[in-house]
């Protein structure tokens, strides 16, 4: 397909790329511009059009289930830090409600210079192939290309493809999945971009990955037969190339966030050397026990220093070069380094790894019992290879190690693969297998816990007679389906509120990541703690929206901030920046309050979706597993006693003295008891601010009073009317 060029306008190309594979159909439709207006762009735009495009009986494996791709507004635009962000989001295989994940490098920015908003793509090829968007010749293809199982494969033959053609690498950014996505419901899409800085054993320059991992899209893409998605663009030119309603107070936007992550990042978290794995300092104190041992048994450990970011910063990370995942960042954040692999079919071969980041190196490492940094990295680079979630398949392979742990499983029952705490080998064998769908287990491993839970569950009872759902339920770290990712939440129940009902894709931090705050005594009261689940996801998702990069806010302090009243945690120094470049950009003038509240529409059109899938038991889904809330047996209540029995003498008024006296499992069935009905009464609250009814459904004043309905399907509008207290 041929299509006009068009220039953009407050950040908005007003175009959106609808593809059907199996009418082999490719259209530039225009962006409406009151859907525009509504949604802002990225999450928000994707919802809608996912939304317009299903039922409530759609599949994620059907061929009307979109893949959708999606910048946003500020997205792109080097003149301000963190603007590579773009969203893909599609119904997810793993949990059947709206799956959504964020991700980086410079696709979303391409298909906004190549003349899109957002890429639509339904139907199934029925073979593998790519889509190519030229934004030097306009033109959209679909053409096929040889089934490939490892995504660096793809990206050898898609560099090859197009140098050859005589296109510069760095105009050159694609997705890509692999033979996980395949083989799994946790498949993630590669961002490929060019890195001409970053040196190499033979030179300089290399492609670099950001992922979407989370919530199974790459699953989708695989099944839609797309092996890769190609743009070629160049960065706009001329005195205003964005569009900008204030093009000079958007460049002075940019300027002051620049200043203040130069001056604050080199004496704060220094993520520009560390990384976000210099988190797994901060979450291992031994007053927070946040980090995950051991599928989250401990919340800390001394040999995480071997696997934090000060290590890998010192030991393996390269930082010559540019490691921001956009140019214009100068928090530098996308740290990576070089490891030479000692499994699979690459072994001895160097590889350059792109992190890890603190989930990964949380997942693979503490979560796991291993700390031996250089197994993390190799194991990232397998995912990332295979185009699987690392979140995921970390956590299910925990999930398995405390079953052996436990003596619900034998090596026997996984093919003598003996994956217990600590075995790397084992460990490196289960990912190659996972990938490749090898053995009854491990092929139902990547159908995702729950499935996972059941088999082992009805092993186990027609061995012993003994039904173990009970205890597994306990330790299976999902919600909704989706496994955890890595935060040991005892000890911050505004976090618990997060992952249990605040974030609707699953247990995922993206919407709320609340733990650092809470633990900083950011919401000493109740009443602070659930604020903060309405306040923060507004933020956070909101910047999803626009396409920008969450971290040069929520990780880099404004000392200005420090001077305001309320919450300061919230960085509302930055954040009256952002609103700048915002307001600038867009030609409005909006507080920042005003411009993030915005988001209650898309986060209602997703909690509306997730009802017309979950019905009644809305509410029920709404939790998270025992694990998360406290400890599961006395033997874990005991490894932090003096804690665990201040908190009990704090509940029932009592002294040490007679906490002391009482048995461990009275102690423990007493603190459990109370942080359930603690979490209960903060998703009951949480419910009331969002204007939902105790089953978590919208009210129709809810939604009317945001504008919502109107853009609801009439199925969607008939199942909230049904199910209204």
């Amino acid at each position: 397909m041929k299509y006009e060029a068009t220039r953009l306008k407050h950040g908005y190309t007003n175009r959106i790329l609808t593809i059907d594979l199996g009418e082999n159909s490719i259209e530039a439709t225009e962006l409406d511009p009151q859907v525009r207006d509504y949604f802002l762009g990225g999450r928000g735009l994707g919802l809608y059009l996912l939304h317009q495009a299903t039922k409530t009986l759609t599949k994620a494996t059907d061929p009307e289930n979109p893949l959708i791709l999606a910048n946003g507004p500020l997205g792109g635009i080097p003149q301000f830090p963190g603007t590579a962000k773009a969203m893909a989001i599609s119904l997810s295989p793993l949990t059947g409600v709206p799956g959504v994940s964020n991700f980086g490098g410079y696709f979303g920015a391409f298909l906004k210079f190549a003349g899109f908003d957002a890429i639509q793509v339904t139907g199934k090829a029925g073979r593998d192939v790519m889509i190519v968007i030229n934004g030097f010749t306009h033109e959209v293809t679909i053409e096929d290309m040889p089934h490939m199982d490892e995504s660096f494969d793809v990206e050898r033959m898609v560099d090859e493809k197009f140098t050859s053609a005589g296109y510069d690498r760095r105009t050159i950014a694609f997705m890509s999945t692999g033979i996980g996505a395949d083989h799994t419901t946790f498949g993630c899409i590669n961002s490929h971009y060019f890195d001409v800085t970053k040196p190499t054993p033979t030179g300089k320059g290399v492609y670099r990955t950001k992922q979407a991992g989370r919530t199974g899209i790459g699953t989708v893409m695989s099944d839609k037969g797309i092996r890769a998605i190609v743009t070629l663009a160049a960065y706009p030119q001329g005195e205003n190339p964005y569009g900008a309603a204030d093009w000079e107070r958007a460049k002075d936007a940019g300027k002051r966030l620049h200043k203040v992550v130069k001056e604050v990042d080199p004496t704060s978290l220094r993520m520009s050397r560390k990384g976000s794995a210099g988190l797994i300092t901060f979450m291992n104190k031994d007053e927070y026990q946040s980090l995950p041992v051991n599928n989250f048994q401990a919340g800390s450990d001394p040999r995480a220093p071997q696997i934090c970011g000060a290590f890998y910063e010192k030991h393996l990370f390269e930082h010559r070069g540019m490691d921001g995942c956009f140019p214009g960042c100068n928090l530098q954040c996308n740290k990576g380094g070089w490891v030479t692999l000692v499994s699979g079919t690459h072994t001895g071969n160097k590889v350059w790894v792109d992190g890890p980041e603190y989930e990964t190196a949380a997942g693979f490492g503490s979560n796991l019992g291993i700390w031996n940094p250089e197994f993390i990295l190799e194991a990232n680079w397998h995912c990332d290879n295979y185009g699987i979630d690392t979140i995921s398949t970390a956590t299910i392979m925990a999930f398995i190690m405390e079953c052996f742990q436990r003596g619900f499983l034998t090596s026997a029952e996984i093919d003598g693969l003996e994956l217990v705490w600590g075995n790397e080998a084992a460990s490196f064998e289960f990912i190659h297998r996972l990938a490749r769908g090898q053995g009854e287990l491990v092929q139902v491993a990547g159908q995702g816990m729950l499935q996972l839970a059941e088999l082992v569950a009805a092993r186990y009872q027609s061995k012993t007679g003994v039904d173990p759902r009970p205890e597994l339920s306990l330790f299976a770290m999902q919600t909704k389906g989706l496994p955890f990712s890595f935060y040991r939440t005892h000890r911050s129940l505004s976090m618990q509120g997060s992952y249990a009902a605040a974030s609707d894709i699953g247990a995922h931090h993206a919407a709320a990541w609340l733990i650092k705050s809470d633990l900083l005594g950011a919401f000493p009261t109740f009443e602070e703690k659930a604020w903060a689940l309405i306040s923060y996801p507004r933020v956070r998702l909101g910047n999803d929206n626009l396409g920008l990069c969450k971290l040069p806010w929520v990780d880099v302090f404004n000392p200005e901030s420090a001077k305001n009243e309320g919450d300061i945690h919230i960085n509302p120094a930055s954040q009256e920046i952002y609103a700048d470049f915002f307001n600038a950009m867009l030609g409005t003038d909006m507080t920042w309050q005003e411009i993030f509240a915005q988001t209650d529409r898309d986060i209602n059109l997703q909690r509306v979706m997730n009802v017309m899938r979950y019905g009644r038991d809305t509410s029920g889904f709404d939790w998270i597993p025992d694990r998360a809330i406290g400890p599961t047996d006395d033997a874990l209540y005991l490894t932090e006693a003096v804690y665990n029995d201040g908190e009990v003498a704090r509940i029932l008024s009592l002294t040490a003295e007679e906490v002391a006296a009482l048995e461990t499992t009275k102690k423990r069935d007493e603190l459990m008891a109370y942080r359930k009905q603690e979490l209960r009464k903060l998703i009951e609250v949480y419910y009331t601010e969002r204007g939902w009814n105790t089953s978590g459904v919208p009210y129709l004043d809810t939604l009317h009073e945001l504008g919502l309905w109107e853009y609801m399907t009439v199925q969607a509008q008939g199942s909230i009317m049904a199910l209204q207290d």
